[in-house]
Protein backbone atom coordinates (compact mmCIF):
# COMPACT_ATOMS: atom_id res chain seq x y z
CA UNK A 1 0.00 0.00 0.00
CA UNK A 2 1.46 3.49 -0.96
CA UNK A 3 1.55 5.55 1.71
CA UNK A 4 2.09 8.93 -0.80
CA UNK A 5 -0.91 11.50 -0.46
CA UNK A 6 -3.32 11.79 -3.06
CA UNK A 7 -3.23 14.74 -4.95
CA UNK A 8 -6.76 16.75 -4.70
CA UNK A 9 -8.25 15.90 -7.61
CA UNK A 10 -8.05 12.37 -6.67
CA UNK A 11 -8.76 12.21 -3.32
CA UNK A 12 -12.10 10.57 -2.39
CA UNK A 13 -15.01 12.49 -0.37
CA UNK A 14 -14.88 10.13 2.73
CA UNK A 15 -17.47 9.73 5.31
CA UNK A 16 -16.91 7.97 8.84
CA UNK A 17 -19.76 7.40 11.41
CA UNK A 18 -18.28 6.93 14.86
CA UNK A 19 -15.55 9.16 14.73
CA UNK A 20 -14.51 9.81 18.23
CA UNK A 21 -12.56 7.05 18.87
CA UNK A 22 -11.48 2.87 18.30
CA UNK A 23 -12.16 2.19 14.61
CA UNK A 24 -13.10 5.23 13.39
CA UNK A 25 -10.65 7.78 14.96
CA UNK A 26 -7.70 5.29 13.85
CA UNK A 27 -9.49 5.28 9.63
CA UNK A 28 -10.13 9.09 9.94
CA UNK A 29 -6.16 9.57 10.72
CA UNK A 30 -5.05 7.13 8.48
CA UNK A 31 -7.04 8.16 5.56
CA UNK A 32 -6.50 11.88 6.41
CA UNK A 33 -2.70 11.30 6.23
CA UNK A 34 -3.05 9.78 2.63
CA UNK A 35 -4.71 13.24 1.39
CA UNK A 36 -8.71 12.17 1.14
CA UNK A 37 -10.88 14.46 1.90
CA UNK A 38 -12.37 13.37 5.32
CA UNK A 39 -15.38 14.07 7.34
CA UNK A 40 -15.43 12.43 10.95
CA UNK A 41 -19.04 12.18 12.42
CA UNK A 42 -19.53 11.42 16.07
CA UNK A 43 -21.91 12.73 18.99
CA UNK A 44 -19.15 14.06 20.65
CA UNK A 45 -17.52 15.78 17.50
CA UNK A 46 -16.96 19.68 17.19
CA UNK A 47 -17.87 21.08 13.95
CA UNK A 48 -14.52 22.49 11.83
CA UNK A 49 -14.60 26.09 11.61
CA UNK A 50 -13.27 25.96 8.66
CA UNK A 51 -15.16 25.01 5.43
CA UNK A 52 -12.89 25.54 2.69
CA UNK A 53 -12.23 22.35 0.40
CA UNK A 54 -9.50 24.29 -1.37
CA UNK A 55 -7.02 24.13 1.51
CA UNK A 56 -6.50 20.38 2.16
CA UNK A 57 -4.32 21.42 5.36
CA UNK A 58 -7.90 21.96 6.62
CA UNK A 59 -8.85 17.75 6.64
CA UNK A 60 -10.37 15.76 8.36
CA UNK A 61 -13.04 17.88 9.46
CA UNK A 62 -15.25 16.78 12.54
CA UNK A 63 -18.96 17.12 12.05
CA UNK A 64 -21.76 16.22 15.13
CA UNK A 65 -23.86 13.53 14.42
CA UNK A 66 -26.19 11.40 16.76
CA UNK A 67 -26.70 8.21 14.58
CA UNK A 68 -30.01 7.50 16.50
CA UNK A 69 -31.17 10.67 15.30
CA UNK A 70 -32.52 11.08 11.87
CA UNK A 71 -32.59 14.68 11.15
CA UNK A 72 -29.03 14.68 12.97
CA UNK A 73 -27.32 12.23 10.57
CA UNK A 74 -29.49 13.96 7.28
CA UNK A 75 -27.79 17.42 8.27
CA UNK A 76 -24.22 15.80 8.08
CA UNK A 77 -24.79 14.50 5.15
CA UNK A 78 -26.17 17.08 3.36
CA UNK A 79 -23.19 19.20 4.93
CA UNK A 80 -20.76 16.94 3.07
CA UNK A 81 -22.79 17.02 -0.10
CA UNK A 82 -22.70 20.70 -0.29
CA UNK A 83 -19.17 21.23 0.47
CA UNK A 84 -18.01 18.41 -1.57
CA UNK A 85 -20.56 17.40 -4.27
CA UNK A 86 -20.24 13.81 -3.52
CA UNK A 87 -19.47 11.59 -1.28
CA UNK A 88 -17.72 8.74 -2.16
CA UNK A 89 -16.76 6.22 0.39
CA UNK A 90 -18.85 5.68 3.85
CA UNK A 91 -17.39 3.89 7.03
CA UNK A 92 -20.04 2.62 9.58
CA UNK A 93 -18.41 2.13 12.42
CA UNK A 94 -20.74 3.88 15.46
CA UNK A 95 -20.97 1.30 18.01
CA UNK A 96 -21.91 0.68 21.54
CA UNK A 97 -21.31 -3.06 23.13
CA UNK A 98 -24.00 -4.29 26.12
CA UNK A 99 -23.57 -7.46 27.82
CA UNK A 100 -25.92 -9.01 30.65
CA UNK A 101 -27.80 -12.42 30.26
CA UNK A 102 -30.90 -12.00 27.97
CA UNK A 103 -33.39 -12.02 30.86
CA UNK A 104 -31.25 -9.38 32.39
CA UNK A 105 -31.31 -7.20 29.40
CA UNK A 106 -34.27 -4.83 29.19
CA UNK A 107 -36.19 -3.92 26.14
CA UNK A 108 -35.02 -0.28 26.52
CA UNK A 109 -31.51 -1.76 26.74
CA UNK A 110 -31.99 -4.03 23.49
CA UNK A 111 -33.25 -0.93 21.47
CA UNK A 112 -30.85 1.26 22.41
CA UNK A 113 -28.09 -1.53 20.72
CA UNK A 114 -30.30 -2.22 18.09
CA UNK A 115 -31.31 1.90 17.15
CA UNK A 116 -27.14 2.83 17.63
CA UNK A 117 -25.48 -0.70 15.55
CA UNK A 118 -28.01 -1.33 12.97
CA UNK A 119 -30.61 1.64 12.62
CA UNK A 120 -28.26 3.76 13.14
CA UNK A 121 -26.51 2.50 9.46
CA UNK A 122 -29.64 2.23 7.95
CA UNK A 123 -30.45 5.81 8.66
CA UNK A 124 -26.94 6.91 7.37
CA UNK A 125 -27.54 4.32 4.17
CA UNK A 126 -30.60 5.70 3.48
CA UNK A 127 -29.49 9.31 3.85
CA UNK A 128 -26.47 8.93 0.88
CA UNK A 129 -27.96 6.85 -1.55
CA UNK A 130 -29.37 9.02 -3.32
CA UNK A 131 -26.61 11.30 -3.81
CA UNK A 132 -24.51 8.06 -4.98
CA UNK A 133 -27.04 6.66 -7.43
CA UNK A 134 -26.53 10.29 -8.57
CA UNK A 135 -22.60 10.20 -9.29
CA UNK A 136 -23.31 6.46 -10.38
CA UNK A 137 -20.51 5.46 -7.44
CA UNK A 138 -20.28 4.97 -3.85
CA UNK A 139 -18.91 2.40 -1.58
CA UNK A 140 -20.16 1.56 1.78
CA UNK A 141 -17.48 -0.03 4.74
CA UNK A 142 -20.03 -1.70 7.56
CA UNK A 143 -18.05 -2.51 10.08
CA UNK A 144 -19.78 -5.54 11.54
CA UNK A 145 -18.15 -8.18 14.16
CA UNK A 146 -17.13 -12.00 15.03
CA UNK A 147 -19.96 -11.54 17.02
CA UNK A 148 -21.81 -11.35 13.85
CA UNK A 149 -20.98 -14.40 12.69
CA UNK A 150 -21.20 -16.18 16.03
CA UNK A 151 -23.55 -15.97 18.77
CA UNK A 152 -21.82 -14.73 21.55
CA UNK A 153 -22.96 -15.77 25.52
CA UNK A 154 -24.01 -12.94 27.66
CA UNK A 155 -23.69 -10.65 24.78
CA UNK A 156 -26.84 -11.49 22.76
CA UNK A 157 -28.21 -7.74 22.42
CA UNK A 158 -24.49 -6.97 20.62
CA UNK A 159 -24.17 -10.08 18.16
CA UNK A 160 -28.37 -9.64 17.27
CA UNK A 161 -27.29 -5.67 15.89
CA UNK A 162 -24.16 -7.31 14.32
CA UNK A 163 -26.39 -9.92 12.56
CA UNK A 164 -28.84 -7.77 11.86
CA UNK A 165 -26.46 -6.10 9.74
CA UNK A 166 -25.00 -8.30 7.90
CA UNK A 167 -28.00 -9.34 6.11
CA UNK A 168 -28.66 -5.88 5.44
CA UNK A 169 -25.37 -5.30 3.76
CA UNK A 170 -25.93 -8.89 1.67
CA UNK A 171 -29.53 -7.38 0.46
CA UNK A 172 -27.97 -3.67 0.11
CA UNK A 173 -25.44 -5.30 -2.50
CA UNK A 174 -27.96 -6.77 -4.60
CA UNK A 175 -29.84 -3.42 -4.64
CA UNK A 176 -27.32 -1.08 -5.55
CA UNK A 177 -25.27 -3.21 -7.29
CA UNK A 178 -26.90 -1.78 -11.07
CA UNK A 179 -26.50 1.51 -9.82
CA UNK A 180 -22.53 1.29 -9.23
CA UNK A 181 -22.46 1.29 -6.05
CA UNK A 182 -20.93 -1.71 -3.97
CA UNK A 183 -21.31 -2.51 -0.10
CA UNK A 184 -18.66 -4.55 2.27
CA UNK A 185 -18.63 -5.95 5.84
CA UNK A 186 -15.63 -6.10 7.82
CA UNK A 187 -15.70 -8.10 10.85
CA UNK A 188 -13.11 -7.32 13.60
CA UNK A 189 -12.49 -9.98 16.32
CA UNK A 190 -11.06 -8.99 19.35
CA UNK A 191 -9.05 -5.48 19.16
CA UNK A 192 -7.73 -3.10 21.62
CA UNK A 193 -10.41 -0.36 21.55
CA UNK A 194 -11.90 2.18 24.12
CA UNK A 195 -15.21 -0.53 23.70
CA UNK A 196 -13.72 -2.64 26.24
CA UNK A 197 -13.79 0.50 28.49
CA UNK A 198 -17.41 1.82 27.44
CA UNK A 199 -18.84 -1.73 27.65
CA UNK A 200 -22.31 -1.01 29.25
CA UNK A 201 -24.13 -3.38 31.21
CA UNK A 202 -27.34 -4.34 31.85
CA UNK A 203 -28.82 -2.98 34.98
CA UNK A 204 -30.16 -6.00 36.48
CA UNK A 205 -26.90 -7.73 35.86
CA UNK A 206 -26.03 -7.40 39.24
CA UNK A 207 -24.56 -10.09 42.04
CA UNK A 208 -28.06 -10.82 42.85
CA UNK A 209 -28.94 -12.51 39.36
CA UNK A 210 -28.78 -15.75 38.72
CA UNK A 211 -26.87 -15.71 35.68
CA UNK A 212 -24.13 -13.11 37.37
CA UNK A 213 -20.95 -15.21 38.14
CA UNK A 214 -22.02 -16.95 34.13
CA UNK A 215 -22.01 -13.45 32.55
CA UNK A 216 -18.59 -12.45 34.72
CA UNK A 217 -16.58 -15.30 33.33
CA UNK A 218 -17.91 -15.10 29.52
CA UNK A 219 -17.06 -11.13 29.67
CA UNK A 220 -13.97 -11.28 31.10
CA UNK A 221 -12.78 -13.89 29.01
CA UNK A 222 -14.04 -11.33 26.00
CA UNK A 223 -12.01 -8.68 27.69
CA UNK A 224 -8.84 -11.00 27.95
CA UNK A 225 -9.13 -11.06 24.27
CA UNK A 226 -9.30 -7.53 23.93
CA UNK A 227 -6.70 -5.73 26.04
CA UNK A 228 -4.13 -8.49 24.37
CA UNK A 229 -5.68 -7.69 20.82
CA UNK A 230 -4.19 -5.57 17.77
CA UNK A 231 -4.63 -1.75 17.30
CA UNK A 232 -7.57 -0.28 15.61
CA UNK A 233 -4.96 1.57 13.37
CA UNK A 234 -4.23 -2.25 12.12
CA UNK A 235 -8.12 -2.44 10.74
CA UNK A 236 -7.84 1.32 9.25
CA UNK A 237 -4.91 -0.19 7.00
CA UNK A 238 -7.36 -2.87 6.14
CA UNK A 239 -10.17 -0.02 5.32
CA UNK A 240 -7.70 1.36 3.31
CA UNK A 241 -7.47 -1.49 0.67
CA UNK A 242 -10.80 -2.20 0.81
CA UNK A 243 -11.67 1.30 -1.11
CA UNK A 244 -9.09 0.51 -3.28
CA UNK A 245 -10.12 -2.82 -4.67
CA UNK A 246 -12.26 -2.29 -7.37
CA UNK A 247 -14.59 -5.66 -6.78
CA UNK A 248 -14.37 -6.05 -2.92
CA UNK A 249 -16.29 -9.77 -2.12
CA UNK A 250 -19.03 -9.33 0.45
CA UNK A 251 -17.37 -10.04 3.99
CA UNK A 252 -13.79 -9.89 5.24
CA UNK A 253 -12.60 -10.95 8.28
CA UNK A 254 -10.22 -9.54 10.38
CA UNK A 255 -8.21 -9.83 13.64
CA UNK A 256 -6.83 -12.92 15.52
CA UNK A 257 -6.24 -15.78 13.45
CA UNK A 258 -8.30 -18.31 15.99
CA UNK A 259 -11.45 -16.46 16.06
CA UNK A 260 -11.71 -16.44 11.77
CA UNK A 261 -11.20 -19.78 11.90
CA UNK A 262 -13.83 -20.38 14.44
CA UNK A 263 -15.79 -18.02 12.22
CA UNK A 264 -15.33 -20.36 9.37
CA UNK A 265 -15.71 -23.90 11.17
CA UNK A 266 -19.18 -22.92 11.83
CA UNK A 267 -20.02 -23.54 8.62
CA UNK A 268 -18.74 -26.89 8.63
CA UNK A 269 -18.14 -28.38 12.24
CA UNK A 270 -21.49 -30.11 13.67
CA UNK A 271 -23.55 -27.87 15.57
CA UNK A 272 -23.80 -29.54 18.67
CA UNK A 273 -19.61 -29.79 18.52
CA UNK A 274 -19.52 -26.14 17.40
CA UNK A 275 -21.63 -24.96 19.98
CA UNK A 276 -19.65 -26.60 22.96
CA UNK A 277 -16.28 -25.06 21.64
CA UNK A 278 -17.74 -21.61 22.26
CA UNK A 279 -18.96 -23.34 25.53
CA UNK A 280 -15.82 -24.18 26.90
CA UNK A 281 -14.02 -20.74 25.45
CA UNK A 282 -16.29 -18.85 27.68
CA UNK A 283 -16.25 -21.07 30.32
CA UNK A 284 -19.89 -22.11 30.38
CA UNK A 285 -21.50 -25.32 31.72
CA UNK A 286 -23.58 -27.49 29.60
Amino acid sequence: MSSARQSFSDSKVILVVGASSGFGKACVELLSQLGHRVFGASRSAQLSQDHSVRDETAWPKLLTMDVQNENSVGSVVETVIQECGRIDVVINSAGIAYAGSVEDTSMAEFQDQLDTNFYGVVRVTQKVLPQMRKQGSGLFINISSIGGLIGLPFQSAYSASKFALEGFTESLRHEVRPFGIDAVLLEPGDFKTNMTLNRKFSKRNTPESIYYQACKRAIETTIAGEVSGQPPEYLAKKVVALIQCNKPAVRYSCGPAMQRVAAKAKGWLPQKLFEQMIAREFEQKN
